[in-house]
């Protein structure tokens, strides 16, 4: 396996990219276009061996979930952007006050330099690739540290991407914790980090030292809120294919949900067999991805049995364990109290708390009372209903009659807010997001600011009166002594 990068060495690495960044120009379209169909070029090549190291570090993860959640995602990204960037780059215009006129304003985007990206394990190639994509957009150098839980991934990244960029231009930095904090100190122009809301304190605090400005990816219990008017088992089979994807290890997945009191049992049932029928047989299916280490299976079990204690009613897939595996069961649990940690916590695995209400208005209240998430999920046909969710919520992105779609559309803005993380990035959105716009303002042959000089006068005053609607405060407002000092010194030029 690829080893630990020296911690020491990460400023020398930085420095590399810094100076290479410097020492070109900024890379013109044609160039990020060939950037982009080279990464595309490497996806379609290497398929098999992606879905192989994601596999053996999953030790079992579906082989079409990594080609659509993963490979495919990352594929229309740069499609979508290769189309897209001549447009994005142009010069925007923007107007001209009256008293500047006359003269042009616009803004150009300008690359940042080196973006740091700290990837999360649960997505090793979307979560890496992905940002890439943008970073490379915008013109930027870019070195990686990806999650130690994907070691067989990231060996493979590293090889890939190595064959096509220079470690000058793009570099993957494997390492545990002692080099994640290392990275985080480093002076990048940007950081990307993705993961817990934890680690994201951890990340700014460490990015302040040296100013970075950072995006933070970061998760939070994401809700599902099913109206009156929406049917039951579609919602059921629509929030379980969410759910169950990825074994419930996205930042996206419908964390709970909030049902109409009366039919809550129907929906857990509802669920439980969308499961049933998507994996007859959960444990050795090819289609049913593991947890990804021992240690966030057995939190996963400790969640479950805290609620059952506390009185929830928890149903499972009916199939028995039997080996020593790390597929944990699909899980649906009924009213579960607010105080366990399985309404704390964010879930992150195939276990789906359902908390029964008495309305919209009561789901609402019940989002609004906690940090505000990644997604939000709601099903209804009403538009009223529609709005009054829209309003009444905060959310990184929502999804209606839908669930972790949003994530996957290339012209929308991904990102979170407050603890669910801050910027946003995919699309135009990370273009922008890893570019600075500078403002250029270029004077015309009659330039009106460096008329309205010193000393002031009647043109000065009658100027304002023009541009603002009101007079200056002469010099007969004032006190006694500044009228008599205002009388002495009053100007005369400027018209006067």
């Amino acid at each position: 396996m690829t080893p630990s990068t020296d911690p020491l060495t990460l400023p020398h690495l930085l420095a590399r990219q810094q100076a290479a960044f410097r020492s070109s120009p900024p890379p013109t379209a044609g160039q990020r276009r060939s950037y982009l169909r080279c990464l595309e070029k490497l996806l379609q090549a290497n398929q098999g061996q992606i879905v192989a190291a994601v596999q053996a570090d999953f030790g079992q993860r579906s082989r079409m979930e990594t080609l659509l959640g993963e490979i495919l995602t990352v594929l229309a990204a740069c499609r979508y952007s290769r189309r897209s960037l001549e447009h994005w780059m142009r010069p925007q215009r923007r107007p001209v006050g009256m008293v500047f006129q006359p003269a042009l304003n616009w803004v150009e985007y300008q690359p940042l330099g080196v973006v740091g990206v700290i990837a999360p394990w649960n997505y090793p190639v979307l979560l890496t690739l992905g940002p890439l994509v943008d970073i490379l957009a915008a013109g930027n150098h870019c070195l990686i540290k990806p999650s130690e839980l994907t070691p067989h991934t990231n060996e493979l990244l590293d090889k890939l991407l190595g064959e096509i960029f220079p470690p000058d231009h793009v570099g993957v930095v494997p390492g545990g914790v002692e080099v994640a904090r290392a990275f985080c100190a480093l002076p990048f122009d940007h950081l990307l980090f993705t993961g817990s809301t934890a680690r994201g304190r951890e990340v700014m605090h460490c990015a302040a030292t040296n100013l970075v400005p950072v995006t933070l990816e970061l998760g939070g219990k994401s809700p599902v809120i099913l109206a009156e008017d929406f049917s039951v088992a579609q919602a059921a089979r629509s929030v379980g294919a969410g759910k169950f994807f990825n074994a419930g290890q996205s930042c996206v997945s419908p964390d709970y949900a909030l049902v109409p009191t009366d039919r809550a049992p129907e929906f857990t049932q509802d669920v439980l067999r969308t499961a049933e029928r998507m994996f007859p047989s959960w444990e050795g299916n090819p289609d049913y991805t593991a947890i990804i280490s021992s240690t966030h299976y057995t939190r996963l079990q400790e969640l479950v049995a805290e609620a059952e204690q506390a009185g929830a009613q928890v149903l499972q897939h009916r199939q028995p364990k039997s080996t020593s595996g790390r597929q944990f069961p699909p899980t649906v649990v009924l009213n579960p109290p607010t105080t366990c940690r399985l309404m704390q916590e964010e879930v992150f695995g195939p276990v789906l708390p359902v908390v029964g209400t008495s309305s919209v208005a009561q789901a609402l209240a019940f989002v609004g009372a906690r940090p505000r998430p990644l997604a939000l999920y709601l099903y209804t046909h009403s538009q009223a209903t529609r709005r009054q969710v829209l309003q009444g919520t905060t959310s990184g992105g929502v999804a209606l009659n839908s669930t972790m779609v949003q994530v996957s559309q290339v012209a929308l803005p991904f990102g979170g807010v407050g603890p669910s993380g801050m910027g946003a990035y995919h699309g135009r959105a990370g273009f922008e997001r890893f570019s600075h716009p500078r403002a250029i303002h270029q004077s015309g042959p009659v330039k009106g600011f460096e008329i309205l000089q010193p000393p002031h006068g009647r043109l000065s005053r009658w100027a304002l009166r023009w541009l603002t609607g009101f007079s200056p405060v002469s010099s007969h407002h004032l006190g006694s002594s500044g009228a008599e000092s205002g009388r002495q010194n009053t100007p005369r030029g400027s018209g006067e």
